[in-house]
């Protein structure tokens, strides 16, 4: 018997490639981490920023997806994530890297019409990024098995190429990224930190079916429906 009014929600978790199951406090991203994006969304210059989505806009694994309501301007952003399991704050980026316990493939789903609209009026992008399964994750690989150097991130659209790159293009590169995050926040064990998005991003419709990889890391895909 417990003292709660009513049931707690399930643990948001990311499968592991080796097998089990990794439980996911929340998400942080970054914004503006290759500077070929940060042109197409209109910035002289790359400055990477954090944002965040909460724990329960994951959708571990991919598969079939709802599509969201609320936008006309649906957009994709292929990204490297960092998984977390360590814990500290204020961390030099060689500290920090040994925070982190592996990597995944994620896509950054986007309301981008809201987030426009958020952007003009100085508001916060909340709607626009942490809405409901706004964070398909591929499985999770250790860092005994993989280590970011120059593997190429992509993402295709119904086959179609869409975004290319280089993840040695990341202004931050992971160590750096969780060191920065490390200032802001204390990281704990289950944190997933998106690392930013190349160019290429565009809009997605109902039926489409997105596959984004890196290369040594198992893809995430998946279908609106």
């Amino acid at each position: 018997m417990t003292d709660w009014l009513f049931d707690p929600a399930p643990r948001p978790a990311l499968p592991a490639v080796t097998g089990g199951r990794l439980p996911v406090r929340r998400i942080l991203c970054v914004g503006q981490n290759y500077a070929a994006h940060a042109r197409e969304m209109g910035a002289e210059r790359a400055e990477p920023f954090f944002f965040s989505k909460p724990g329960d806009a994951l959708v571990a694994g991919g598969g079939s997806i709802p599509f969201p309501g609320a936008t006309d301007n649906l957009h994709h952003e292929a990204e490297l994530v960092c998984v977390i399991g360590g814990e500290g704050a204020d961390l030099s980026p060689e500290d920090a890297g040994r925070l982190i316990w592996g990597y995944a493939v994620g896509v950054d789903l986007t309301r981008r019409d809201l987030q426009a609209a958020a952007k003009q009026a100085g508001r916060p992008w909340d709607a626009a990024k942490g809405f409901d399964h706004s964070a398909p994750v591929g499985p999770a690989t250790p860092v005994a098995d993989w280590t970011p150097a120059v593997q190429t991130i992509a993402l295709t659209v119904n086959g179609d190429t869409r975004q290319s790159a280089l993840l040695d293009d990341m202004v931050w590169k992971p160590a750096e990224i969780v060191a920065q995050a490390s200032r802001l926040w204390r990281l704990m064990p289950g944190d997933l930190i998106f690392t930013g998005t190349p160019e290429g991003v565009g809009p997605l419709r109902l039926g489409d079916t997105v596959r984004a990889t890196v290369e040594g890391l198992s893809p995430v895909e998946f279908t609106f429906t």
